[in-house]
């Protein structure tokens, strides 16, 4: 995932310091440096636990560490029925960061049809954080549905492209599982009848490809 390291608060750390070093004075040196121990006490403990070196109480560990392995992430027999003809160890798109975003892709022409299948992992630092921009995508992508069943969320779409008036039918699902999002893409053409596949083909062949992605991120490849 990528986006997300979020900023420190400095002045959230500097000013209880400033704080207590001017009440240090003033118990000390200050009009009020004449007051009991017993008085002076519950101040101090008071202070003690507003100090921001305290640890969080609302950190937490990230469920997902890395990005998993994608081109094991979908069986060999979904790839084959997905994308016929194609090499089903799939092969890994280079990326920037791997730890953060892995993809795997397998596209095959068997006669005239032609299928693509994409399957990518992104890891954000928080759950909130792949929630953002899970929500990012999906307003990306009007005109789909929500996948039930699925990681924490997801939504899967399907549209039709036409060019030189030959038609390709593209799926994609993003699901958001904890702190991870899982991408998939599936797209098909006819170069004979220059045709694309139907639509409910395309869209179930996308969410099934999801779904085993999903499965393959929970059973607990890339987890802190």
């Amino acid at each position: 995932m990528r986006h997300l390291p979020l900023p420190l608060a400095l002045t959230a750390r500097l000013s209880p310091v400033v704080v207590l070093a001017v009440a240090g004075w003033a118990l000390t040196s200050g009009p009020f440096a004449a007051s009991s121990a017993t008085q002076q006490q519950p101040e101090q403990k008071t202070a003690d636990r507003s100090s921001p070196s305290a640890p969080s109480s609302t950190s937490a560990a990230k469920t997902y560490a890395a990005a998993p392995a994608p081109c094991g992430s979908v069986p060999k027999a979904t790839v084959t029925d997905l994308v016929p003809g194609a090499k089903t160890a799939g092969k890994e798109i280079p990326s920037t960061d791997p730890k953060l975003r892995r993809t795997c892709s397998w596209n095959a022409l068997k006669g005239y049809d032609y299928r693509w299948l994409d399957v990518s992992y992104e890891v954000a630092e928080s759950d909130k954080a792949a929630q953002k921009e899970y929500e990012k995508r999906v307003s990306e992508k009007t005109g789909g549905g929500a996948v039930p069943g699925v990681g924490d969320s997801g939504y899967s779409v399907v549209n039709l492209t036409t060019e030189d008036k030959q038609e390709t039918r593209e799926g994609m699902v993003v699901v958001r599982a904890a702190n991870a999002l899982v991408i998939v893409t599936y797209n098909g053409s006819d170069f004979e009848t220059k045709k694309a596949p139907a639509t409910n083909e395309i869209n179930k062949g996308a969410i099934k490809a999801a779904k085993a992605a999903v499965s393959a991120l929970e059973d607990g490849t890339g987890k802190s």
